[in-house]
């Protein structure tokens, strides 16, 4: 049972009134119910299926694309093969809100101003079909990651990283995005029901802190989007300080207006009016979500359109440069050689690496969405996945990253898993020592599912998983034991 502080009940008292209170009060004392999204393009049934030989069972929700709520194994629901490969991301309902309303497509330059962990950037991605431009900031480089392991799970190639204060990116970036998410971080004020630690810290000194950053955060968006450009604004706190009271001061000041919006979940209107202050009328379309009527976090989001120019702010040079790097087409010189190593080796159709640029740093390639656009790539601390390792001999080796990505293209130097206890060992690292037949690199599959790679000797096939992937527990469905 979570114990409510002072400064919470009375917040919540005085804005929302007792009902509301008592609704509030009731419902983070109940248990947490975790959704989960899947991610994939495949058959959702096949996934769904699958899970259930772990005893995982899900409700698919009505309106909310591919939201499912996780009504069984919720024990196991993080340490499954499919988890670790990146077929669903544990995120909850009101979460997936945001991506949606920005609606990202696969001709925008998109910005995730505050990325990690990474839950909306990967969302973001997808609703893009894993094409266009997406740009994910994370000032924090403890957080970033956090977001790189997720954008390596799900095997995202339209990414580039960028670490920078938010509210410094218009220096960078002045009239520049599509469309630009700014989830702000917050006094987490919806979210006390799964993080009892909010009701410790939580008083109005620190929200008015907070306040002073999102609207910074904020500021930033609107001078990085272009004119007519889309800004999608969302919090996980309930306060009117942090979300209408800051809008109302953005509205009174730059050229934005309001868009109406309607979720897929049930809303309500923001606030028109505050402590007996009128606020601008266009905040009847943002939108403020019930934790108790969701069954989910309590949030809060609003869509802005840029109407006009804002003043360009003084440009101080990019943020930290990092190694200068050039994309490079498939059939550039430098990179055509390499790739020419892996169509033989694997019989992938020559086509299929076109849809990519390359790039190299030191004895690795890297390779990205060949749409996707930056005009200086210096400041991003990655960009796409790792393609593969140029040894000493200048042979090319497939990184286990990239045959996610193209391994279901290929026709050859592939190992098909079959035993479950073969599987256990590939996903520990280990190696499959009745496998001496092949040697060289393979491709290594599952269920039809591309895996990684392995490295193929007399010892056997030896696991090149990536580590990072390995740092959980994974368990496996109760049939296969």
């Amino acid at each position: 049972m979570i114990d409510l502080s002072e400064n919470i009940s009375e917040y919540i008292l005085s804005v929302f009134g007792e009902d509301y209170f008592n609704n509030f009060k009731k419902f983070v004392g109940e248990e947490h119910v975790q959704y989960l999204r899947l991610t994939g393009e495949e058959n959702n049934s096949t996934i769904i299926s699958n899970l259930g030989e772990y005893g995982i069972k899900l409700e698919q929700h009505d309106s909310v694309p591919a939201a499912y709520k996780i009504t069984g194994g919720i024990d196991v629901i993080g340490k499954t093969l499919e988890y670790t490969i990146g077929k669903y991301y544990i995120q909850s309902l009101s979460s997936m809100i945001p991506a949606l309303v920005l609606d990202p497509g696969p001709n925008d330059i998109v910005l995730d101003m505050c990325g990690a962990p990474g839950s909306k950037s990967t969302q973001i991605s997808e609703l893009m079909t894993g094409r266009g431009t997406l740009y994910s900031n994370e000032p924090k480089s403890a957080r970033i990651k956090s977001l790189v392991y997720n954008i390596e799970r799900h095997g995202l190639t339209n990414f580039g990283i960028l670490s920078s204060k938010g509210e410094l990116l218009s220096k960078f970036y002045y009239n520049y995005f599509d469309k630009i998410l700014v989830d702000a971080p917050c006094s987490a004020l919806g979210v006390v029901q799964k993080r009892g630690e909010v009701s410790n810290w939580w008083d109005m000194k620190r929200v008015n802190t907070i306040s002073d950053t999102q609207l910074r955060l904020l500021i930033s968006a609107i001078k990085s989007a272009k004119v007519g450009g889309e800004i999608v604004y969302s919090t996980c706190t309930l306060t009117v300080e942090e979300n209408e009271v800051l809008l109302d001061k953005v509205l009174r000041k730059y050229p934005v207006e309001l868009a109406d919006i309607e979720l897929p979940v049930k809303s309500h209107a923001g606030f028109t009016e505050y402590e007996g202050v009128a606020l601008n009328p266009q905040l009847s379309r943002s939108k403020r979500i019930i934790p108790w009527e969701v069954n989910s976090d309590g949030f809060f989001v609003a869509k802005l359109v840029k109407t006009a120019n804002v003043e360009a702010p003084q440009k101080n040079g990019y943020p930290p440069k990092h190694q200068e790097i050039k994309l490079l087409h498939s059939n550039h010189k430098d990179v055509k050689n390499y790739l020419e190593q892996l169509i033989n080796r694997f019989g992938i159709p020559p086509e299929v690496f076109e849809n990519y640029n390359y790039f190299r740093k030191s004895n690795t390639l890297h390779f990205v969405q060949k749409d996707w656009k930056a005009d200086d790539l210096t400041p991003f601390v990655k960009i796409g996945l790792k393609f593969a390792l140029i040894d000493k001999r200048d042979i090319c080796v497939m990184n286990p990253l990239a045959a996610k990505v193209f391994g279901d293209f290929a026709a050859q130097n592939v190992f098909e898993i079959s035993d479950i206890e073969d599987l256990q060992k590939y996903m520990s690292g280990g190696i499959i020592k009745s496998i001496t037949d092949r040697k060289g690199t393979q491709i290594v599959r599952y269920n039809n599912c591309s895996l990684g790679t392995a490295s193929a000797s007399e010892e056997g096939l030896k696991s090149q998983f990536p580590r990072a992937m390995r740092t959980h527990e994974i368990v496996y469905p109760k049939n296969s034991e």
